[in-house]
C-alpha cells in the first residue's frame, strides 16, 4: 500500500483519462501504473487475440521494465465482446469504451479504404509478413493513412494480417472457377468482389456467424483462410476446399484512442508504437505456422482440396474488372487521398519483394 511518505504523487491512468495528484517526488523504483482496457469483439481463441495476450501484453511491460522501471502497464483486458463486437470495436474505441484494440478494417472499407487496399489487390501475395511490412511502410511514408484513424478519433500503431491466403470453402464439391456461379458465399466485404464477376453472391458476415449461417442453408459456404475453418468449425459444415490462392489483406489495425495517447509519457507511447510493429510480425509469424497445421486437420477430417492452377488464377483475375484502380479513384474524388500512388507504391514494393502478380493492378 502506498503511504504520503512512501509516495508523493501517483499517474493514474483509467479509460485514457489522466489524473496526476502533485506532491514531493516519486520514491526510488517505484512504478507508476497505467491503467488501458484493451479489447477486441472476437474471442481470445482467435489466433492474433491469442498473440496479443501471449506476446504483446506481457511484452509492453517487459520493455518498460528494461527502460528505468518506471512504468507499467495495469492492463484490463476486454475480449469476445465485453465491451463491442467485432464489427463495433472502431467506435468503441472512438468514443472511449476502451482504450487500445484490434480494429478489424476489412469490416470497414468505406471508412478506412487506403488500409483495405490489399483487398482490391487480389492473386497478388500469400505472404502476411511481407504484407504487413509494407502496409506499415507506406503508412509511415503517407499521412492519409493516419487521417483516416484521425476521423476515428484514433492513432494508428500497427495494420497487419491474421491471413495466409483467402479460398474457398463449401458444403458441396467445387472443381472449377466456373463452378462458382450461383453460389451464396459468406464474405468479410471486399473480397465479396472476387465471385461476383463468375457469377457468385457475396453474403457479408463475420467469422462468428460463417458456420451457423452455412449449416442452416443461407449460404453454400464462405470465402476464408484454412486456419479460420478449423479454429471457428467452418470445416464441420463446409469441408471442400477450392485453393484459388486469392491471397492475403491486412485485415486488422491495432489502435490507441487519440485522448489517451496524448495523455501518456513519450516513453510509454515509444514501447507501445515499437511493440506493436513487432506483434503484427509475430501474428504473421503464427499465421503460418497454424495454416500448415490447419490444412493437415482439414484433410484427416475429410476434407477435400482443389487446387487452382495458376493459367485459372490469370484468367480469373483477367476476368475481374479492375476493383483496385476503381478503389483508388473513387477514394480520390471523395476522399482526396493520393490512393493511385498508394496503390503504385503496394504494387512496386510486391514486385520488388519477388511476389508475381496475376495481374498488375496498378497497370491495366
Amino acid at each position: 500500500m502506498f503511504t504520503m511518505g512512501a509516495l508523493t504523487r501517483r499517474l493514474c491512468l483509467g479509460l485514457g483519462v489522466g489524473v496526476f495528484l502533485a506532491g514531493m517526488p516519486l520514491a526510488a523504483h517505484a512504478q507508476q501504473a497505467i491503467k488501458l482496457t484493451i479489447i477486441d469483439g472476437y474471442p481470445t481463441k482467435a489466433l492474433w487475440v491469442k498473440v496479443l495476450i501471449d506476446y504483446f501484453i506481457p511484452e509492453v511491460n517487459k520493455r518498460l521494465a528494461k527502460d528505468g522501471n518506471k512504468y507499467k502497464i495495469d492492463w484490463q483486458q476486454a475480449f469476445g465482446g465485453q465491451i463491442a463486437k467485432p464489427r463495433g470495436v472502431m467506435d468503441a474505441l472512438k468514443n472511449k469504451l476502451g482504450d487500445i484494440g484490434v480494429v478489424t478494417t476489412v469490416f470497414h472499407s468505406s471508412k478506412l479504404p487506403l488500409n483495405n487496399l490489399p483487398y482490391y489487390t487480389p492473386f497478388v501475395s500469400s505472404n502476411p509478413t511481407l504484407v504487413g511490412k509494407v502496409m506499415d511502410e507506406l503508412t509511415d511514408k503517407f499521412p492519409a493513412f493516419q487521417k483516416q484513424f484521425d476521423d476515428q478519433n484514433q492513432i494508428l500503431l500497427t495494420s497487419y494480417s491474421s491471413i495466409d491466403t483467402y479460398g474457398i470453402f463449401t458444403k458441396k464439391k467445387i472443381e472449377k472457377m466456373d463452378d462458382v456461379k450461383g453460389l451464396k458465399l459468406n464474405a468479410a466485404g471486399p473480397n465479396a468482389l472476387y465471385v461476383k464477376s463468375l457469377g457468385g453472391v457475396g453474403v457479408l458476415g463475420s467469422l462468428l456467424t460463417y458456420a451457423n449461417q452455412i449449416k442452416t442453408g443461407v449460404t453454400d459456404g464462405c470465402i476464408i483462410w484454412p486456419e479460420a475453418t478449423i479454429t471457428f468449425k467452418i470445416a464441420e459444415v463446409a469441408p471442400h476446399y477450392l485453393e484459388t490462392h486469392f491471397g492475403t489483406g491486412v485485415n486488422k489495425s491495432l489502435t490507441i484512442n487519440k485522448d489517451v495517447w496524448k495523455g501518456l509519457p513519450p516513453q510509454v507511447q515509444k514501447v507501445l508504437k515499437e511493440t506493436a510493429r513487432d506483434y503484427r510480425d509475430k501474428v504473421a509469424e503464427a499465421t503460418l505456422a497454424k495454416a500448415a497445421a490447419s490444412m493437415k486437420k482439414f484433410k484427416a477430417m475429410g476434407g477435400t482440396v482443389v487446387t487452382l492452377s495458376n493459367a485459372d488464377r490469370k484468367k480469373w483475375a483477367d476476368r475481374m474488372p479492375n476493383i483496385a484502380q476503381s478503389l483508388a479513384k473513387d477514394v480520390e474524388k471523395k476522399n482526396g487521398y493520393p490512393a493511385m500512388k498508394i496503390l503504385a507504391a503496394y504494387m512496386d514494393a510486391m514486385r520488388a519483394a519477388g511476389e508475381k502478380p496475376a495481374r498488375d493492378w496498378d497497370k491495366k
